[in-house]
């Protein structure tokens, strides 16, 4: 880097399951009008947004392997929680999932052991490689062991988020920013 370019500023980054800790784990949900939002989980991505976060899902989504749905009916429904974000104030920076399953009905999905699925670390380190991430100021938010395994892989704090508020969750556990202007 010369002297003359500004070397990027390291922000923390959200790292959030999405089935579970953003939406209500339906089993395999790929449609919006199968989707409803964890309490508190707009409240808490729109915190993290005003206190400076990056905020970052990293989903296994199997169903597309397993035929049950197309990448393309998932990222519409992704671009469908982004709209639906905007309209609180918030946003998600980036979405990164894991099509792959070793039984994945589907041959291109099919893997032994994915790189990217959790809880391999793959989606969290593309996504430290991608942004101007600071590992040791991150957290990723899970509801099973395996995101946890991930973060701990990828050098990231993980906490387990058993249901109920996120907001609330995150503010009980002190883990969310201090309310913004």
């Amino acid at each position: 880097m010369s002297a003359s370019s500004p070397a990027k500023r390291l922000r923390p980054a959200l790292f959030l399951d999405r089935d579970g800790v953003l939406n209500e784990d339906r089993g395999y949900v790929s449609r919006w009008e199968d989707f409803r939002w964890i309490p508190g989980a707009r409240e808490a991505v729109a915190a993290f947004n005003r206190a400076g976060w990056l905020v970052i899902v990293v989903t296994n989504q199997s169903g597309v392997g397993r035929g049950f749905y197309t990448e393309a009916a998932m990222h519409d429904l992704h671009a469908r929680m982004r709209g639906d974000l905007a309209t609180v104030g918030a946003r998600i920076d980036a979405f990164y999932h894991a099509p792959h399953h070793p039984d994945a009905a589907l041959d291109a999905y099919r893997h032994p052991d994915p790189p990217d699925r959790k809880p391999n670390p793959g989606m969290i380190l593309r996504a430290l490689s991608d942004w101007p991430i600071d590992r040791d100021a991150s957290l990723l938010v899970g509801d099973k062991p395996s995101d946890l395994e991930a973060a701990l892989r990828a050098g990231i704090r993980g906490v387990l988020f058993d249901g109920g508020d996120l907001m609330r969750f995150l503010e009980d556990q002190a883990l969310a920013p201090p309310p913004g202007p």
